[in-house]
This record gives structure tokens, C-alpha cells and sequence, in this order.
């Protein structure tokens, strides 16, 4: 299992790769790897000839300081997980220096209003960062095609824009959510959640699913406040937001007289803990 921390490194390590036209896959990700992380890396290995992870915790996506110090970092134990799939997996994991050697600023990009909701609206600045280290993660691996997990789908929205607009040689692939036993999506946040909040979370993908299932029975406004008097219901839990999106641009509908897909989308607080998570409709 090879690691490399520099740019440089990293190009050595794929020059052999680029010469023998080998194609590459990327899986980009902030570390604490869980079985989510794993199924993504699994399905790039299944579609590439080399398989680059990064590993990265990206201080310009954190609005938040405490967030960015809560989250949870483990080179040694991601590296494991990773060699019980493959010893051919290349790991990427620069420093903070190594990614912004001009300092920790984010680029401002034009993300078509997808930004201007949800995780954008609560976050000021997220997505910037994001959009900055996917762009500079696309210049230093010369992947073919790259990985996001569902779970973020608003992410996975904006990266495929981002992806249009610098007109990049390279194909997102959007990959299902993996969950707990309980029905929690998988997140290295997770990590973070007391027991009992852990098993009280399965009202999230609970509360998603009745929607999904009721919806052809009831219009979208009761079905939100049937769905938020059972989130509310739960000790400790605090609704950001619960929107029924166009799944195209993430604009929310009031209606289920449309032609578009749906997505449903969620955010919640519990424990302190931040948890998304979405399912279609």
C-alpha cells in the first residue's frame, strides 16, 4: 500500500500509469473511512486500471472551527481498510500546505443557484471550498472518472457543475448510499453520536421512507408536517431543514403535479452532531 504526501510523489507514482495508458480512478475523501467510503472504492476498482483515494480533511469547507476540530482523522486505520481491498490502491494524503501553498482561501465560483439552498444556505462558504480542493484534486490526479457517495447530493450536484463549467475531461460517478443496520446513512459523523442518539437517528431514514411510500396518497405540505411532528418528537433533534427538491436543480416544490424527479432531501441536528442524509422520490 503506497502512500504519497506531495504532488510531485504523486505524479511519479502514476508517470508508469499514464505511459501504459492505464486509465485511473479517483475517490476523493476526508479520511475516517467507513463502509460507505469502501463500496466507493470498491466500484472504482471494478472500472479502472489504477485507483487514487485521497485522504484529506479540507479546512476551507468548515464554516465551522469546532466542526473542523471534531472531525475525526486516522491515516493508519484508513490505510488498513484500504489494503483489505487492494495493495494496488494508491493513497493521496497532502497536507494543508501541500493543497494551499498560497493560503487557506477558497476560489468563488458560479455554481448556477445550486449553492443558494439547503447545506449552502446553512453554510455560507461550503461549497466554495469544496469546489477548491475537487478543482485542485482534478489537476493533481489525471483521473478518468471520480467517485461521490449519494449521501451528499447536493455535493455531487455542484461537483458535476463544476465539472461542466471548467469543461474537465472527466466523469463524475454518483454512487448509492450506504446505511446502517438501522437505516442511518453512513458518515464519518456518525462517529461522533452518543449510543443512544445513534439508535434514536433511525427516524431520519424512517421518516424518509414513510414519504416516499406516502406520497401518492397525500400532498407534499401534509406529508412535511406529519414528517416534522415525528422528527420533533425525537429528544434532542433539531430539523435544519426537510424539502421536497427537483433532484435537476434542487429547488424546492410545493406540489406533486410535476414531471421532474423528486429528491427529498434532510438535515438534522443531533447530539450536536450535523447528519444529512436524502432519498428519491
Amino acid at each position: 500500500m503506497k502512500v504519497v504526501r506531495t504532488k510531485k510523489a504523486l505524479a511519479a507514482a502514476l508517470a508508469p500509469v499514464l505511459k501504459n495508458n492505464q486509465s485511473i480512478g479517483l475517490v476523493p475523501t476526508m479520511g475516517a473511512l467507513h463502509a460507505g467510503h469502501l463500496s466507493l472504492v470498491s466500484k472504482a476498482l471494478s472500472e479502472n486500471d489504477k485507483v487514487v483515494v485521497s485522504i484529506f480533511i479540507n479546512p476551507t469547507q468548515f464554516n465551522n472551527a469546532a466542526d473542523l476540530a471534531a472531525y475525526p482523522a486516522g491515516l493508519t486505520a484508513d490505510a488498513a481498510l484500504l489494503k483489505n481491498l487492494s495493495d494496488s490502491i494508491l493513497i493521496f494524503a497532502p497536507t494543508a500546505q501541500e493543497m494551499y501553498p498560497e493560503g487557506l482561501e477558497s476560489k468563488v465560483f458560479d455554481f448556477k443557484g445550486l449553492d443558494m439552498y439547503w447545506e449552502g444556505a446553512d453554510r455560507p462558504g461550503h461549497f466554495n471550498g469544496v469546489g477548491t480542493v475537487v478543482e485542485k484534486l482534478f489537476r493533481a490526479v489525471p483521473a478518468q472518472k471520480a467517485y461521490f457517495g449519494e449521501k451528499d447530493f447536493q455535493q455531487l450536484a455542484i461537483i458535476r457543475q463544476l465539472v461542466l463549467d471548467l469543461d474537465w475531461p472527466i466523469e463524475i460517478i454518483g454512487c448509492p448510499i450506504v446505511r446502517e443496520a438501522n437505516g442511518l446513512a453512513m458518515s464519518s459523523r456518525n462517529e461522533r453520536l452518543s449510543e443512544t442518539a445513534r439508535e434514536q437517528a433511525a427516524v431520519i431514514y424512517q421518516t424518509l421512507l414513510r414519504c416516499q411510500k406516502d406520497l401518492k396518497y397525500h400532498e407534499i405540505a401534509a406529508l412535511k408536517n406529519t414528517a416534522l411532528e415525528k422528527l420533533s418528537s425525537c429528544p434532542g433533534l433539531k430539523v435544519h431543514y426537510f424539502e421536497f427538491v427537483r433532484a435537476h436543480d434542487l429547488k424546492p416544490i410545493v406540489s406533486k403535479a410535476t414531471s421532474d424527479p423528486i429528491r427529498l432531501l434532510i438535515a438534522v441536528s443531533l447530539g450536536g452532531v450535523r447528519l444529512i442524509d436524502n432519498i428519491a422520490i
